[in-house]
């Protein structure tokens, strides 16, 4: 596809910088709230931590394993 991404356009270079936190963690904070469970994928991540922290806040199940999250 190839397209620039909002991320890019405001000038982010990589994951992590200036424009990288001030869009990614804002846009997906505002996702948890159209959510009702979330799924952890392994691995060291601050900005996952903290969707953790908000959707637990917010009283949503969070799931670490797939084996977890119950069938359709």
């Amino acid at each position: 596809m190839g397209g620039v991404t909002l991320i890019r356009l405001a000038g982010s270079t990589k994951p992590g910088d200036e424009a990288w936190n001030e869009i990614q963690y804002p846009v997906a904070h505002r996702l948890l709230e159209k959510c009702d469970a979330v799924f952890r994928i392994a691995g060291e991540s601050k900005g996952a931590d903290e969707d953790v922290r908000i959707a637990t806040e917010r009283g949503l199940k969070v799931f670490y394993r797939l084996d977890e999250v119950p069938a359709l």
